[in-house]
C-alpha cells in the first residue's frame, strides 16, 4: 500500500508537509527556517514527466512499486497506445521518432501546451485528463474556447473521436474563408461567454459555426480577458494597499522628527515661527494615491528582500537555492509591465502573489491565523476557478509555500525572510 498509493498522491504528500510544519511548537518563533528546511528538503517539484508516469501507470493498471517502473516500460506503452489510436508523433510533418520524443515527455520539466493535446489523442484521454495536464502538469490555463485548435481537440476528446476525426475538422477548418460576410465574429465577446458558447456545442455543425466565428476574428487576442481582469483588480488593490503603508511609514513620521529637532536647535526663531515652519513642512510631505505607485514599488514591497545588483535591480532568480521548487519564476517589475501593456497573459502565480500580499495586510479583519487561511483559500480558489486555472495546489511548492506564510503571524515578513533565506543560506 505505501508503494503503490502513497507514492502516487502528490497531494497528500504535500498536505502532510504543511501541517508537520504549522504544528511544529517552533514555528511561532522560527517559521522561516522550518518553511525554508521543508521546501529545500521535503517537497519536490513534480515536473510533467511525474504526471505523465503516474497517469499511465494508472490508466494502465500496473501493480509493481510506482518508483521501480523503468522509463522503457512506460515509452513502449506510449508508442502501443498512439499505434492504436492512430496518433502521429506529433502534429506537424516533424521527422523525430515517437521513441525519442516518448523519452522527453516523460523526463521533462514541462512541456508545450501542444504536446498535452497530442498526449490526449495518443492515449485517449477525456476533457477532463486534459485539463489536469494544462493546469497541474504544466500549470497553465485550460483548453482555450478562443483557439480553433483547441477547440477542436475540446470537441473530439468530448466525443471520443480520434486522431483521424480531428485531421478532418482541422482541413475544414482551414477550408474556411477568413472574412466571410455571414459570420458574426467573437472581437466583443469575454472569454467566459465564448467558453460557453463552446461548452454548448452538440454537433459537428454547431463545431463548424463556432470556429468561423473564430476564424472571422482574425485580430482577437488568444490572452484570456478575465485573466488580465483578475490581475488589473488585485494589482489597483494592491497599489492602493502600497500607496496607504507609503503614507503611513514610520519614517515619515521621523523625517519630522529630525526637523523638528533642527528647528529647535535654532534659537533665533520664536515658538510660534517653529510651529508655522513644522505645520508648512508636513503639509509639503507627499500624500501617495493609486495613481503614485508604480510597478517598481510592488516589486520594493513584495521583493524587499531579494538582494539588487549595482544598478537596483534584483538578482537572477537562478541565484536561489530555491529556484528549482518555484520553477525561476519572478515577481518583478518587468513582469509587471509586460503584463499590463498586453504582451504577456498573467499566471496563476502572479495572482497568487497579489492575492496573498493583500491578504496579509489583513492582519487586524483576520487576527486567527486558521480563519485567515481559510478566508485566503476561498478567495484563491474562487479567481483561479474563475480564470480556469484550477484551484489553489498545495503540491506546487509555491503555493505551499504561500499557505505556509500565510499561517504563520507575519505573512508578508516571514514571506521576505524565507526569500532572503533562500540567498543567504550557505550549505
Amino acid at each position: 500500500m505505501r508503494n503503490r498509493e502513497t507514492d502516487l498522491d502528490f497531494t497528500g504528500e504535500a498536505k502532510k508537509l504543511l501541517n508537520d510544519v504549522v504544528d511544529d511548537t517552533r514555528f511561532p518563533d522560527k517559521d522561516a527556517l522550518l518553511i525554508y528546511n521543508s521546501l529545500k528538503k521535503r517537497l519536490k517539484f513534480r515536473s510533467f514527466g511525474d504526471y505523465l508516469r503516474r497517469y499511465i501507470y494508472r490508466k494502465a493498471g500496473l501493480t509493481k512499486p510506482f518508483k521501480e517502473v523503468p522509463l522503457d516500460e512506460y515509452r513502449l506503452i506510449i508508442q502501443a497506445s498512439f499505434s492504436d489510436n492512430q496518433t502521429p508523433a506529433s502534429f506537424s510533418a516533424k521527422t523525430s521518432k515517437l521513441s525519442s520524443l516518448s523519452k522527453n515527455w516523460l523526463t521533462q520539466q514541462t512541456v508545450r501546451r501542444n504536446v498535452v493535446f497530442l498526449l490526449g489523442f495518443g492515449l485517449n484521454m477525456s476533457v477532463e485528463d486534459v485539463n489536469m495536464f494544462l493546469t497541474k502538469g504544466i500549470r497553465e490555463q485550460e483548453i482555450n474556447p478562443k483557439d480553433p485548435f483547441e477547440v477542436i481537440c475540446w470537441y473530439c476528446f468530448k466525443n471520443n473521436f480520434n486522431y483521424l476525426k480531428f485531421e478532418q475538422l482541422w482541413d475544414i477548418y482551414n477550408a474556411i474563408s477568413p472574412k466571410s460576410p455571414d459570420t458574426v465574429n467573437f472581437n466583443t465577446e469575454r472569454t467566459i461567454n465564448i467558453r460557453n458558447s463552446m461548452l454548448s456545442i452538440t454537433s459537428e455543425k454547431a463545431l463548424v459555426a463556432h470556429i468561423e466565428k473564430l476564424k472571422a476574428t482574425d485580430t482577437m487576442s488568444m490572452i484570456s480577458v478575465t485573466i488580465q481582469k483578475s490581475f488589473g483588480e488585485l494589482y489597483d488593490e494592491a497599489r492602493d494597499l502600497v500607496a496607504k503603508i507609503y503614507n503611513s511609514n514610520e519614517s515619515d513620521e521621523n523625517d519630522t522628527v529630525r526637523f523638528i529637532q533642527k528647528l529647535s536647535e535654532n534659537e533665533r526663531l520664536s515658538s510660534l515661527k517653529k510651529q508655522k515652519r513644522i505645520e508648512e513642512f508636513r503639509a509639503k510631505k507627499k500624500v501617495f494615491s493609486r495613481e503614485d505607485i508604480t510597478e517598481s514599488d510592488i516589486e520594493h514591497i513584495i521583493c524587499s528582500a531579494i538582494p539588487t545588483d549595482r544598478y537596483g535591480n534584483i538578482i537572477p532568480a537562478r541565484s536561489s537555492k530555491l529556484s528549482e521548487q518555484f520553477e525561476g519564476k519572478r515577481f518583478s517589475r518587468q513582469r509587471l509591465r509586460d503584463i499590463l501593456l498586453g504582451n504577456v497573459q498573467a499566471s496563476r502565480f502572479d495572482l497568487i502573489t497579489l492575492n496573498f500580499f493583500l491578504y496579509s495586510q489583513k492582519l487586524d479583519i483576520y487576527p486567527n491565523s486558521k480563519t485567515r487561511y481559510l478566508k485566503f483559500l476561498e478567495s484563491m480558489n474562487k479567481i483561479l476557478e474563475k480564470c480556469f486555472l484550477g484551484k489553489m495546489y498545495v503540491q506546487n511548492p509555491y503555493e505551499c509555500f504561500i499557505l505556509m506564510c500565510i499561517l504563520s503571524s507575519d505573512p508578508l515578513g516571514t514571506y521576505a525572510d524565507v526569500l532572503e533565506l533562500s540567498y543567504t543560506v550557505t550549505e
